[in-house]
């Protein structure tokens, strides 16, 4: 009988949760309320909050949906794959809730991606599993025979762990003429049971009556327990102890030390002797409970604190104090003692975190949530109240929710790993007692990447100096960046810019390696034809969206001895480095015989030409100039000397292997007439070879403008007005280095001029056929003319220029 009625219950509990939650479906949003019968089994359904909430069933698992943060969260779990609330656990309700009208558990759940924190709460219903029961099965008074009608007696009242209706509801006691019941309510203490006499009291006619005291629940059926009183009725003590104030109040602040007085009683008997001798103690109706609490002193009424007092346990405490006589048949009075706990702020708060998010995009928005905080302090009034704060100088902040007492952690300002890639936030919750108490916690928050760095080049532009004839597929340099981000954000692949530009067509010979920057040539460089190039290297990180940036590399190729000495005079017809000089046999030592002229297509020490006389017939007559290359004689000639001498010229340059050349000059001796003659066969020859250059340079300079064709018919009248009296076929020259470019000063009249071009003396000019390198001394006459001719084309050298040689010094 008594099980089908706890399985209606359970079935009526079951349907009052889901009327509970629908009803609480249209209050704040994520609030619910189920209620249970307390004994249900492991397993019982509590409530569906998916389907009440309107919460996807589906993403409850990745959501990861979950109660947290509840001292009875063991008591239920959330099944993750339907969203229905199940008991974990049998639940006892006294165990829980004990002494307390409605058990009421709150539960947070919380569900992620995105925050979401809804409150439920599950009421456990009592149901009658416990009896009443009294302290003692016996129970034995002393009452003394003069006792008149109405003296009341409390009882010790039974105790049942149920609650609401299925708590002490009522007393009965055994039918006497003597006696009667009443049935004080003391609230929070339950209804105490108070013996009351009814008639007079006659020893001789009975010397004990046996009561029975029954305490009824509010069960159906109820439940009941009892207890026997015998009253043994003693002979006459016929006053009473009585207090010497109506009501006794007292403040104690909470935590107050062992042994401390709280209040001291005082009661007086008019009787003498044992009769009015006074002793205290806690009444039969004063919970057990307080009894660790308090003690009081039987002789003097003191009472002291014995066990700890706290506020956030019980605030108020109303005890009964009893007074007794030490008669025969001793006379007690009882008297209230209401004692009123002083808060204290001895409760630091306590902080509670939920983190949902190990890491936090560092382009999130301000505002994005990532924590879940709540704070409690079980202390009351202002040393309850809390302030949760975080430190100023990161860009997060506390933002208070709707919730009393929770907070949530969002970003404040936009954040950068590049900078700081991690926080520690120490999250600080202080109360407002005094003094505070505060209590922090720290969290460390991970900063995730994103790709918003593009690739850094160590260097912009790069230089980077290439030796000639380089191998070819081998390293010659390499170019490097780095990217700011992690991972795959930082990344970084290399490719060389191919974008068909003419600047860029020597890219087509180069390749990079795509992951260390490793630049190869695929071709070998050659000074001579290319001194210098760019070309632009892209560096990509490989971010979903990639970002790139690009550099300038300069290359700047380094001569090297490769070239050998070229004799530019003498030349033969077949190419090769021989000539005939003849000169008279009476010219004065010092004589300029000719002058050897060679070309180095390498530059600085490797294009540096010494000459030296390797071979020569007699070294007493012929001295050799081994920075211009000038041969002259040494001394004057005699009969007995040969016609013809040979001398070998060697040339070499100053490479750090020396490269060479030779030339071959053949002197031959010849009368003055002799010379005389050939000196005007070689000018008709030389005239004709001016009046091709006049030809070349009529064509060039009349494409130009009249100007120039006007000043080539005064060029080509100055040159047929050349004569035949030469003194030397060769210009003598002393600053001669030994390489082909260089500029000229020199002056005429008042003026200064400047010739930039190939190596030459003022007065020289070119003459064609002698592969433009060949200076010849004109007709002294016509010095003056050539100088002013010379003054009038020294800005365009490039014009005169017919030999590939020329145009490589304007190169």
């Amino acid at each position: 009988m008594e099980q089908r009625g706890c399985e209606a219950r359970r079935a009526r509990g079951r349907w009052i949760s889901c009327v509970v939650a629908v009803l609480l479906g249209s209050l704040a949003s994520a609030q619910l309320r189920y209620s249970i019968s307390e004994e249900v089994k492991e397993g019982t359904v509590v409530g569906n909050i998916a389907k009440d909430l309107g919460l996807e069933k589906s993403t409850l698992k990745d959501r990861k949906y979950r109660i947290v943060s509840s001292a009875m969260d063991s008591l239920f779990y959330v099944d993750q794959n339907d969203g229905i609330l199940y008991v974990s656990r049998k639940i006892d309700r006294e165990e829980v809730c004990e002494r307390t009208s409605t058990c009421l558990i709150n539960l947070k759940t919380v569900l992620e991606n995105p925050l979401e924190v809804h409150y439920v709460g599950v009421e456990v219903l009592d149901i009658n599993d416990h009896s009443p029961s009294f302290p003692e099965k016996d129970k034995t008074l002393d009452i003394s025979e003069s006792v008149l009608p109405g003296v009341r007696i409390p009882l010790q009242p039974a105790r049942d762990p149920d609650g609401g209706p299925f708590t002490i509801q009522q007393y009965k006691l055994s039918s006497n003429e003597h006696f009667r019941l009443e049935v004080k309510d003391r609230g929070e203490d339950g209804k105490i049971p108070v013996l009351i006499v009814q008639k007079s009291l006659n020893r001789e006619i009975a010397r004990s009556h046996s009561l029975v005291l029954t305490a009824v629940d509010g069960g159906k059926p109820p439940k009941f327990g009892e207890i026997h009183i015998v009253i043994n009725v003693l002979d006459v003590n016929d006053n009473t102890p009585v207090f010497t104030k109506d009501v006794y109040s007292v403040m104690l602040e909470e935590n107050a030390p062992i042994g401390a007085t709280v209040i001291q009683v005082n009661a007086t008997d008019l009787d003498e002797g044992p009769n009015g001798d006074v002793v205290y103690s806690f009444s039969n109706s004063v919970n057990r409970k307080f009894f660790k609490i308090f003690e009081i002193n039987a002789l003097t009424g003191e009472i002291t604190v014995k066990g700890l007092i706290d506020y956030e346990e019980k605030d108020k405490y109303e005890i009964e104090i009893q007074a007794s006589d030490k008669g025969l048949a001793p006379l007690s009075t009882q008297k209230s003692v209401i004692i009123k706990v002083v808060d204290l702020n001895d409760n630091a708060p306590e902080i509670e975190v939920t983190s949902f998010s190990s890491s936090i995009p560092e382009d999130s928005r301000p505002g994005t949530t990532v924590a879940l905080i709540s704070v409690n302090d079980l202390d009351s009034g202002l040393n309850g109240k809390v302030i949760c704060s975080i430190g100023e100088d990161v860009p997060f902040a506390l933002s208070p929710s709707l919730q009393d007492k929770m907070y949530s952690l969002v970003t404040k300002s936009p954040l950068d790993r590049e900078k700081q890639s991690q926080y520690d936030l120490t999250i600080t919750a202080k109360d407002a007692g005094q003094p505070p108490l505060s209590s922090e916690k720290t969290i460390s928050v991970v900063v995730s990447d994103v790709n918003d760095n593009s690739p850094e080049f160590s260097l912009s532009p790069y230089t980077f100096y290439v030796t000639e004839a380089n191998e070819p597929g081998a390293s010659l340099f390499s170019v490097k960046a780095f990217d700011r981000d992690e991972n795959d954000n930082a990344h970084i692949s290399y490719h060389i810019l191919r974008d068909g530009n003419e600047d860029n067509k020597l890219a087509s010979f180069l390749n990079i390696n795509s992951d260390n920057g490793d630049i190869l040539a695929l071709k070998s460089f050659d000074f001579e034809t290319l001194k210098t190039f760019n070309f632009h290297v892209v560096a990509s990180d490989s971010g979903t969206m990639s970002l790139s940036s690009n550099v300038t590399v300069n290359v700047f190729i380094l001569d090297q001895n490769d070239n050998a000495p070229v004799i530019l005079y003498p030349l033969s017809s077949n190419g090769s480095a021989e000539g005939l000089e003849e000169i008279p046999r009476n010219v004065n030592a010092g004589h300029l015989v000719t002058k050897v002229r060679a070309y180095d297509a390498d530059i600085g020490y490797n294009g540096w030409l010494l000459f030296s006389l390797q071979e020569v017939t007699d070294h007493s007559l012929f001295g050799l100039d081994r920075y211009t290359g000038q041969i002259r004689t040494l001394r004057s000639f005699t009969e007995t000397d040969e016609a013809e001498h040979k001398l070998v010229i060697l040339v070499k340059d100053n490479g750090n292997v020396s490269l060479s050349a030779t030339a071959t000059v053949i002197v031959k001796l010849v009368e003055p007439k002799e010379a005389f003659a050939a000196s005007d066969v070689k000018s008709s020859a030389k005239a004709d070879e001016d009046n091709n250059v006049t030809f070349y340079l009529m064509i060039t300079l009349g494409s130009v403008s009249a100007l120039f064709l006007i000043s080539i018919i005064v060029l080509i009248a100055m040159q047929c007005s050349k004569s035949t009296d030469y003194t030397s076929k060769y210009l003598q020259e002393t600053n001669y280095d030994g390489t082909l470019c260089h500029s000229i000063q020199y002056r005429s009249g008042d003026k200064r001029y400047m010739l930039v071009g190939p190596r030459m003396s003022i007065g020289s000019t070119i003459v064609p056929g002698s592969h433009a390198n060949t200076l010849v001394l004109p007709d002294r006459r016509r010095a003056t003319e050539e100088v002013r001719l010379k003054q009038e084309f020294s800005f365009f050298p490039k014009l005169l220029a017919d030999s590939e040689q020329f145009t490589a010094c304007f190169s």
